[in-house]
């Protein structure tokens, strides 16, 4: 599945250094309730990966030795990792604000049905995959009833106040192209969102995120089966600008995968690329008290695809404000 990754280690993208790390996003495990083609963790129901209450500690004893003050949970469906519920209470008790990245479809599985009470209580913030208000888009990249499931997802999480201007509850979604394409402007699409979402299903949130698809593993390799590589590399090298590398996630982000071994951001966890500087992997133990600052950050030329345009992020658009 990662049959990409020849193709991208000869790069000319520029060198990145990092600043002070004030993130850190941690995938819980690839085990996932939907299997989609944009998918670069290759997630879904039959992956069994998943993070230790051991690495989850340790994850903890990082970030309060490193001051940082984001935990930025990813999967899969990290809701799905047994020890979600306790991560996340230890997080909020330690201070850490807490990010989900829902796909909205989990808060209606079987066993889940207080998984929005949960997040509600406990002030997390969700980032949530909606890729497009129309639902033959949904369910063409994410499968069939995605849409509907994903719209259920919303109404409960609307019923709790995430998504009101007024709330502390923030309820954020993530739009992505449904194939080898830039997306569109960030603004204009997040107001036709607010538009369409709320006339026709009630439906409110606070801001859109939209991201570039990264050619690599399972979006990559559909890439490669259709001969599209090639093409969507030149896209994203052409659309180039200068001024993302400034804001990019890495520079303040750092990524950690279920066995607590650290990368310098997701895609790079997902290639098996590991940071800037070394040549093996590394694991969170030995990095407690490791300073950051100027650290050189590994790069390919799937970076492109964080720079590319108005630049995508997990924080959506980078020149979009």
């Amino acid at each position: 599945m990662n049959e990409t990754l020849p193709l991208l280690l000869n790069t000319d993208f520029p060198l990145l250094r990092r600043r002070r790390i004030e993130t850190v996003q941690a995938n819980l495990g690839y085990r996932c309730n939907q299997s989609c083609l944009h998918c670069h963790v290759a997630a879904g129901p039959k992956r069994v990966e998943a993070m230790s209450r051991t690495t989850m500690a340790l994850l903890l004893l990082f970030a309060r030795r490193q001051g940082i003050t984001t935990l930025d949970l990813t999967g899969g469906a990290p809701e799905l990792n047994p020890d979600f519920r306790h991560l996340v209470i230890a997080a909020r008790e330690q201070g850490l604000h807490v990010i989900d990245r829902c796909n909205l479809t989990i808060l209606n599985e079987p066993g889940q049905e207080d998984l929005a009470r949960f997040l509600a209580d406990n002030d997390v913030e969700i980032i949530a995959s909606l890729p497009c208000y129309l639902e033959e888009n949904v369910d063409r990249q994410r499968g069939s009833g995605v849409f509907d499931g994903s719209l259920a997802g919303l109404h409960r999480l609307n019923a709790l106040g995430y998504g009101e201007a007024d709330s502390s509850r923030r309820l954020n979604l993530v739009y992505n192209p449904a194939g080898p394409s830039l997306p569109p402007d960030q603004r204009q699409l997040e107001a036709d969102y607010r538009t369409q979402l709320r006339s026709r299903f009630g439906i409110v949130f606070n801001q859109l995120y939209a991201l570039a698809n990264m050619p690599i593993r399972r979006f990559g390799s559909q890439l490669i089966s259709h001969n599209e590589f090639f093409d969507y590399m030149n896209l994203l090298k052409g659309a180039h600008q200068e001024g993302n590398l400034a804001s990019v996630m890495c520079r303040t982000m750092l990524s950690v995968d279920w066995q607590g071994r650290v990368y310098d951001c997701d895609f790079n966890q997902m290639l098996g690329l590991p940071p800037g500087g070394s040549s093996e992997p590394v694991h969170l133990s030995i990095l407690l008290d490791h300073d950051f600052a100027g650290r050189p950050i590994r790069v390919a030329d799937h970076c492109y695809g964080c720079t590319a345009g108005q630049g995508s992020s997990c924080g959506g658009a980078l020149n979009d404000h």
